[in-house]
């Protein structure tokens, strides 16, 4: 089965319309195992709890938030994985109700929110996210000691900027701007004009002095 936009947008609208999302049914994601301390290459495994023997779907939300369609596991035990999910990393099974997916080897394009899906009589209903992320790493900072400086005086009592002098000066900056480059412009075509009219009233001499002679 492969990923198709016609699924996607179906998966979206399950997600993001309360509506869609049937919690009547029962339907849990868990895991088996402890997997707040989730490491690289570790193997997770998930368990959807369903009380529908209707074949389940299994959804992968990424951190960015995109859908991604992983496996459909029918109600024969029978696993279906979209094209680019066809790994050895990925297994899928059936246990009475219970719809088991396992990824071999934990990778960081793995973490995100894992969904269970039904379709029941002609709904989609989802349940709850399950989250598996890596843990964040923090790097404590270092710190460093003062180093002492010659010749130099620190101000005990240094000044911070007055945000509302800040900001006065910003505004007078602006007006500045508004009253002086139309004034500039202004004159400068008042300039260009009177080149004009001192080149017209030149050559209107130069004619008359040819007509009187």
């Amino acid at each position: 089965m492969d990923r198709s936009p016609a699924l996607l947008l179906l998966l979206a609208l399950g997600l993001c319309c309360p509506g869609i999302r049937g919690q009547s049914l029962g339907m849990k994601v868990r895991s088996p195992k402890d997997i707040t301390q989730l490491r690289v290459g570790q193997k997770l495994e998930l368990e959807c709890q369903t009380d529908k023997d209707t074949g389940t779907f299994w959804i992968h939300q990424d951190k960015s938030g995109t859908l991604r369609f992983i496996v459909f596991i029918n109600s024969m035990s029978r696993a279906t994985f979209s094209r680019d999910q066809r790994s050895p990393r990925f297994q899928a099974s059936k246990h009475n109700t219970n719809y088991l997916l396992a990824v071999n080897s934990f990778t960081p394009q793995d973490e995100g929110n894992y969904f269970c899906m039904i379709n029941f009589n002609q709904m989609l209903f989802f349940s709850p996210g399950q989250p598996a992320f890596l843990p964040v790493t923090t790097v404590a900072p270092t710190t460093r000691g003062p180093t002492p400086k010659h010749g130099t005086t620190e101000d005990p009592n240094p000044k911070t900027p007055d945000p509302e002098r800040r900001m006065k000066e910003e505004l007078d900056f602006s007006c500045h701007i508004f009253i002086w480059v139309p004034l500039a412009g202004a004159c400068l075509l008042l300039l260009i004009a009177l080149v004009i009219t001192t080149v017209l009233c030149r050559r209107t001499r130069r004619r008359r002095c040819k007509c009187k002679r």
